[in-house]
């Protein structure tokens, strides 16, 4: 079983440092990210501790799903589903990862750039 562990991220779901949450349920959490890189600008996280997708399991399938279907109803809420969004995911330190909890980031309100 997974436990809590002092990244930041655990310490924003325990409630140690404060968080715009727009979105929660039993599973995940979403909050306003502090740095955004569009106008829209959500993270998705379990409330467990998993260091990133690469961590996922066979046993993860619910929590996988329930990640994804917390995207879409972030981006349902904030309006941006009409012109579109972008859920991306950082892995490793090459993905460009710098926290070490997985999480989602669910971007929209103005046209995105291609990724490269």
């Amino acid at each position: 079983m997974r436990t809590e562990t002092d990244c930041i991220f655990c310490r924003i779901v325990r409630g140690e440092i404060p968080s715009e949450r727009i979105y929660e349920n039993d599973l995940v959490i979403g909050f306003r990210d502090i740095q955004p890189r569009a106008p829209t600008h959500v993270l998705i996280i379990p409330r467990v501790h998993i260091a990133s997708l690469s961590e996922l399991r066979d046993a993860d399938q619910s929590l996988a799903g329930a990640l994804l279907l917390a995207a879409q109803a972030v981006a349902e809420q904030e309006d941006i589903v009409l012109n579109g969004y972008r859920v991306t995911t950082n892995t490793g330190a090459w993905g460009g990862q710098t926290v070490d909890h997985l999480h989602f980031h669910v971007l929209g309100g103005r046209r995105l750039t291609a990724m490269g």
